[in-house]
């Protein structure tokens, strides 16, 4: 009997391999901005937001409400920083509130 190759990956290692083979990278990190936006901002502003998208390094966040629009955009700086740490790497570099 042959001996089997013992080149064995985590699932964690199997998922990142198909991602990049596959160039599927940056649609990874358009749903995962999208999901730290919401887990980051809570209840509160989540029911204001209204669209999530990221194109490039610029994070688009529609809002339908114009006070909240306008106390997070004293914020954005801050809110960059708190999205790339949850994200584990520099993704968003600006923010356009909307």
């Amino acid at each position: 009997m042959t001996k089997r190759k013992s080149n064995n990956l985590n699932m964690g290692e199997a998922l990142q391999e198909f991602i990049k083979a596959n160039k599927l990278q940056k649609g990874m990190d358009r749903v995962n901005a999208r999901e730290a936006w919401k887990k980051m901002m809570g209840n509160g502003v989540n029911n204001y937001t209204t669209a999530i998208e990221l194109r490039n390094d610029t994070l688009f966040v529609s809002l339908s409400s114009s006070v909240l629009r306008e106390e997070l955009s004293h914020g954005k700086s801050k809110i960059v920083k708190m999205l790339n740490e949850e994200l584990g790497r520099e993704i968003v570099s600006k923010i356009v509130l909307r």
